[in-house]
């Protein structure tokens, strides 16, 4: 029998446990072996519970027991949850997590722990939640060189971007809703300032290269700033606004960016609506491949663990190994990362802003006849910013443009 421990029994935890208990038949059969949850730590009780029998409140009594296989991290944070991790891969535990913050932070190390002692460390469920990404990169891309990887990332700010389009809902009562919906947290941050895309769009690229990617030295702009007036413009120009996580190998540097963007009607992530996630996928053989689902919530999250729970039974004793090694991607700078950009700026500054400017495009504000919308030539971000500091009281907003 395969005995798992769930560490964290909140909304993944939860949903990790109700899908094994619940699909155990399913769930066996795949692993080739009965798979069972033996125990579930969290700092609480829970009375009335199914499974509060199982629950414990020490990790030594995980730790110290032979018999638990697979460890499951749904604890959240960074120190707790890199300590148990840490501490179960050194007996020889796997261990399957939903936590981004650790994979982004210590994957290599985690990494290399489990090979030494042969057992896995999987995070499919790191990444867009239920969508299967990781796995692919590891396994169905083998044969292929990534050239790219671009995707909407974060449910919380597709979801509010998409009411702003559609419904013309200021930033402000879009956050409050989706906080109401238990989309935003009491402190929105990660995921409107795209702390969360970042770290996601961290661990894919450093996957595909085969080295770190350090999502603190990755350039990153949330949507606080995005309003009404920014999707007026974007009407016109027959796109919507998303925030995106891109990065590409260039000559064996790599540039990555995570920001608002102007998605064209003609880019098939300009339809993902809502909480959804999509992740777009070039290989340099395959050509351009679309991964699209629910990028969170409790089960879609958590049914990518048990996938993950799986793989480890069928491997029990084995290492699951991926191409992440602890040496350092270079990242281009932004003299050589080149955008096409959108502007919006005070109607008294036009002119002189467009002298310093190469202005392909003119657009008039229909509710605003104090400011006018620009739409520049492909420029570097170092020339950009150099202009956009030299103008800053007047450009009121800036968006990239994102390729078909």
């Amino acid at each position: 029998m395969i005995r798992v421990a769930v560490l964290g029994y909140g909304t993944v935890g939860s949903g990790v446990v109700e899908i094994i208990e619940k699909n155990k038949k399913e769930v066996s059969e795949r692993s080739s072996d009965e798979v069972g949850v033996k125990y579930i730590l969290d700092l609480r009780e829970f009375p009335g519970d199914p499974y509060e029998d199982k629950v414990v409140h020490d990790f030594d009594i995980i730790v110290n027991d032979p018999e638990v296989d697979i460890v499951v991290e749904t604890l959240g944070g960074v120190d707790t949850a890199y300590k148990y991790t840490k501490e179960a891969l050194l007996h020889s535990k796997s261990v399957c997590t939903s936590n981004k913050a650790v994979v982004a932070e210590k994957g290599p190390e985690l990494l290399k722990i489990a090979k030494e002692h042969n057992c896995s460390y999987l995070f499919e469920a790191s990444v867009g939640g239920g969508i299967p990404i990781i796995r692919p990169l590891n396994t169905s891309f083998t044969a292929e060189r990534i050239e790219e990887i671009t995707g909407i990332l974060n449910g919380t700010t597709n979801y509010m971007l998409t009411k702003m389009d559609e419904e013309g809902v200021s930033y402000d009562d879009v956050l409050k809703e989706a906080q109401a919906k238990g989309y935003a947290e009491r402190n929105p941050e990660a995921d409107v300032c795209g702390y969360d895309t970042c770290r996601k769009i961290a661990i894919l690229t450093s996957l595909y290269m085969g080295k770190t990617v350090h999502y603190q030295d990755i350039r990153t702009e949330g949507i606080t700033n995005i309003s009404k007036a920014d999707f007026d413009y974007a009407k016109k120009l027959s796109c919507s606004i998303k925030l995106l996580g891109t990065s590409r190998e260039v000559d064996g540097k790599c540039m990555a960016l995570v920001a608002p963007f102007m998605v064209s009607n003609l880019s098939p992530l300009y339809a993902i609506r809502g909480v959804f996630n999509a992740v777009m996928v070039k290989g340099n053989m395959v050509g351009d491949t679309l991964f699209y689902g629910q990028g969170a919530g409790k089960l879609a999250t958590a049914s990518a663990v048990v996938a993950d729970i799986v793989d480890c039974a069928i491997n029990k004793g084995k290492n699951i190994g991926c191409k992440w090694e602890d040496e350092d991607v270079l990242l281009i700078d932004d003299s050589n990362k080149y955008f096409e950009y959108f502007v919006r700026v005070k109607r008294e500054a036009e002119d002189e802003i467009s002298k310093a400017l190469n202005v392909k495009e003119r657009i008039e504000s229909d509710a605003d006849k104090s400011e006018v919308g620009l739409i520049l030539d492909t420029m570097s971000e170092e020339r950009f910013f150099e202009i956009k500091e030299k103008f800053n009281d007047s450009i009121l907003n800036y968006i990239r443009f994102a390729k078909n």
